[in-house]
């Protein structure tokens, strides 16, 4: 049986949020920066989404369904190739016909929901779903957490939510000896199969493939396929997981990446070792060597391979709390599609990741795509947005009050009431900036060097 490699991509944009000001709360309630939201959603599609669909529509046809991709792409972008870029949608679609392309189920908002909200993170994966169901007619199979985000208690969660395949970190802190080249059995749910990243390899694509300083460089489909083959020498499957704007965005076009993706199959295809296989394929080609014992929350992100990204200092942790302590009362709501929407794109992970004060080893990638100079202008500015959003669902749950009350001699005292919460809720955003400043996660960032970032 031939050894195989599961080539997975990440697609995914945030909503980036707008200036927005201590004196716009309770008074202006647009969130997002529509206009660097667009512009650069239309930036990647030109480098990235779109010739690298074209090439990988290419190589499927030209390999005859040999050469096989998975994606996992999120809500949040969806929607942003509906707004500004539906020519991309149209690609991924080719792709889908194709038959050779999986495509995976996540978090709609490509959230932290799995760390907060059991009904939250089921809420989303379900709306995901039926979102891939709708745009590309096939039903995932295998899900991918946000930022392979996974635990034993997620693992259980996914498994008991209908899925059989989960992708995550190789993590040596977890593995120990053992090795990332083979599929592992979940320890809550022990038919749950897990495929792991091998980070070593994927990140010599994703991370140093333009690096003219490194040792290795340039790395040619030759080279790379030798360091596969030594690295699952024994073993039975290599996964390569990345973000898909690898391609044109984080490594030019000029870099050779393109040409790089062009010759890699055929290299691979003409060795006859390894095989191309989708993560679906990959757990029913391979069974479990073992159970994977995850107490505690893994990623692929930093060096720490941990979630401390975007849960590691207080600014972050202040934020998130807060971000969920709203969950309750929204569930009161049930008519209101504007602030359920913002209820979710408010939990997609980049806005905690622009608070993270941790110095990282590609920064310059991490910078390019964070609209804020510092993590404290990013916490500041996304509790003036909190702010603003907790007091829509406040009001909102206030008149559905009154409309279930009506005619009863309470409805004006809960109105009144409502608005006196509102001034309270005011005063205290205001102090919040003042504490972040003063903070001492704030003012002492860790310098540790890591290994993976996101946008």
């Amino acid at each position: 049986m031939k050894k195989s490699i599961c080539l997975y991509f990440q697609v995914h944009q945030p909503n980036r949020l707008r200036l927005y000001r201590f004196f716009d709360i309770g008074k202006d309630s647009h969130y997002y920066d529509d206009f660097a939201n667009r512009t650069i959603l239309r930036r990647v599609a030109q480098r990235c989404y779109l010739p690298t669909n074209e090439l990988l529509l290419e190589l499927i046809n030209t390999y005859k369904g040999q050469f096989k991709v998975a994606f996992s792409i999120s809500g949040s972008v969806l929607e942003q190739f509906d707004r500004y870029a539906p020519e991309v949608i149209d690609s991924f679609r080719k792709l889908a016909g194709t038959g050779c392309v999986e495509f995976l189920a996540e978090t709609y908002y490509h959230s932290l929901a799995s760390l907060a909200s059991p009904t939250e993170f089921q809420y989303q994966v379900m709306k995901h779903r039926e979102t891939i169901e709708h745009y590309f007619g096939v039903t995932p199979k295998s899900f991918r957490n946000t930022e392979l985000i996974y635990s034993d208690e997620i693992g259980s969660m996914v498994y008991d939510m209908g899925f059989k395949t989960m992708l995550t970190e190789g993590a040596k802190h977890v593995l120990g000896w053992k090795s990332p080249n083979y599929i592992y059995a979940g320890a809550l749910a022990p038919k749950l199969k897990l495929l792991l990243k091998n980070s070593t390899l994927s990140d010599d694509i994703a991370f140093r493939f333009s690096d003219r300083s490194w040792s290795d460089w340039p790395l040619t489909g030759d080279k790379y396929l030798g360091w596969i083959k030594a690295a699952a020498q024994n073993d039975e499957i290599v996964n390569l997981f990345m973000d898909y704007e690898t391609f044109g965005e984080h490594q030019k076009s000029q870099s050779g990446i393109f040409e790089f993706m062009r010759y890699f199959p055929e290299v691979v295809i003409k060795d006859g070792e390894f095989e191309f296989v989708t993560p679906d394929q990959a757990a029913r080609k391979h069974k479990a060597v073992a159970t994977l014992d995850v107490p505690d929350p893994i990623s692929w992100a930093d060096e720490e391979r941990d979630v401390t990204a975007w849960l590691g200092n207080e600014l972050q942790n202040d934020a998130f709390k807060k971000l969920y302590s709203v969950a309750e009362k929204l569930s009161l709501i049930h008519d209101n599609e504007q602030l359920r929407s913002d209820f979710g794109h408010l939990q997609e992970s980049d806005h905690f990741y622009y608070m993270c004060t941790k110095f990282f080893s590609d920064g310059a990638v991490h910078k390019y795509f964070n609209p804020y100079d510092t993590p404290y202008e990013a916490f500041i500015n996304y509790m003036n947005v909190l702010s603003d959003f907790i007091l829509r669902v406040d009001d909102a749950i206030s008149v559905s009050d009154v409309n279930f009350a009506a005619g009863k001699k309470t409805a004006p005292a809960k109105v009144e009431k409502a608005a006196t919460a509102k001034k309270t809720v005011k005063k205290a955003v205001a102090k919040k900036p003042a504490k972040a400043e003063t903070s001492t996660a704030a003012r002492k960032p860790s310098a540790k060097k890591t290994v993976k970032t996101k946008k």
